[in-house]
């Protein structure tokens, strides 16, 4: 197969094998990257997915391997998002022609959105939560408790009410129709609140840590725990558990998700025909190369041969089903999405609101200004990005979205 990587060369660093021809890289995100790629717990080398952007800490679109340590802010504080995603019996011709009622009842099954404590109860938070929230808390309660014990700031956060929530930002909810026209539900979402907290702590935690330990990074944000100190087998617990939030948050919304559907459209239909429930921002152990290491995908989906994946687009572009193809070099992994080209605040000072009407048309979705830094001219060109890492992955099913909620 055709080698795609490109690779750079930092001083005093480990090599950085860059999946991004033809799509834009920042000289931040590259000044990032070289800056990871000097740390001298990263072996063997750093993994670039074509999607690369700055981000905060470390480089979203990166797949860094340390040994015998962990990089709390390269995981960053949304731990364990990921998608999930499901094809159904339905068929185009079975949803009905006006769209609205049905992206209603969405907003009304899964809560979502937020805004700051002050302004009152968070409107992405269960109230009262159902039974099904509580019945998936209950698996998770007993060893949260525990760590709550060691953390006590971490009691103070919306823990339970925030299961089976989407959230903000590019966090959403889809209905997609493939290219055989059936219907697929696909949402996107993490550790919520929780293990925003989870991250904040444990961040600030190695930051400290460093102050004595680590006293020439060339980030402060890289700061990291090695086995053996003080917070590292409570980091790895505590992430660890932000992970299985992660999957239940989205299992408990496509539950919700799929019974919203059922209720609004008469057909019966089977849902889960095909199944992905994948992080995209994590840590886990891993064998690369001889060694035994701790893998962090920072916007990146593990790609092992035959492993099924999700690679989103925006909210006005295609979205892809994919199988891995087991690259070594990239540590079985490929991109988690487009990836932005410019910020938020860019995108909100560059586009208007007629802008984001034109780039989703067709779609059922916000169009309104609280969504324009979500346009898809924020986000790099979904084909370029998929060319680029055509040695990572082979496209299963290619989605186009008709429906489409925004945290």
């Amino acid at each position: 197969m055709e080698t795609r990587y490109e690779i750079e060369q930092p001083e005093g660093g480990v090599p950085i094998r860059m999946w991004t021809r033809g799509v834009p890289v920042e000289v931040g995100a590259r000044r990032q990257l070289a800056n990871a790629a000097r740390l001298p717990i990263v072996f063997p080398h750093i993994a670039v997915m074509p999607d690369v952007h700055v981000g905060i800490g470390a480089t979203v679109g990166s797949v860094i391997p340390t040994l015998r340590a962990i990089i709390p802010a390269a995981v960053g504080v949304d731990i364990g998002c990921g998608m999930m995603a499901c094809r159904t019996t339905l068929h185009a011709n079975d949803l009905p022609d006006s769209l609205g009622p049905l992206r209603s009842a969405i907003e009304r099954a899964v809560p979502h959105g937020g805004g700051p404590r002050s302004r009152g109860r968070d409107p992405g938070a269960w109230d009262s939560p159902p039974d099904p929230v509580d019945a998936a808390w209950a698996g998770l309660a007993e060893e949260f408790d525990q760590l709550c014990e060691l953390h006590p700031r971490l009691r103070n956060t919306n823990n339970r009410k925030h299961l089976g929530t989407l959230g903000t930002g590019n966090h959403f909810i889809e209905l997609c129709l493939d290219e055989a026209d059936f219907v697929w539900l696909m949402l996107h979402s993490g550790s919520r609140g929780v293990g925003n907290a989870i991250g904040t702590h444990f961040i600030a935690l190695a930051k400290k840590d460093a102050e004595v330990h680590q006293r020439n990074l060339p980030d402060a944000d890289l700061a990291y725990f090695e086995e053996g100190a003080r917070y590292f087998d409570e980091y790895v617990r505590s992430v660890g558990w932000a992970q299985r939030f992660a999957v239940k948050n989205r299992e408990v919304m496509m539950a919700n998700l799929v019974a919203a559907v059922r209720r609004n459209i008469a057909k019966a239909f089977e849902a889960a025909v095909e199944a992905v429930n994948c992080h995209h921002n994590y840590v886990q152990r891993e064998r690369h190369f001889g060694e035994d290491v701790f893998i962090t995908r920072k916007g990146a989906v593990s790609a092992r041969r035959g492993q099924l994946g999700i690679i989103p687009g925006s909210m006005g572009t295609r979205s892809y089903i994919v199988r891995g193809l087991g690259n070594a070099e990239s540590f079985d992994s490929c991109s988690h999405g487009a990836g932005r080209v410019m910020s938020r605040t860019q995108a909100r000072a560059r586009f208007t609101l007629e802008d984001q009407v034109r780039a989703t048309q067709g779609v059922e979705c916000r169009k309104d200004a609280g969504v324009i830094d979500e346009i898809p001219m924020a986000y790099k060109d979904i084909d370029a990005v998929m060319e680029a890492q055509r040695d990572l992955v082979e496209v299963v099913h290619t989605l186009r979205q008709v429906v489409c909620v925004k945290g």
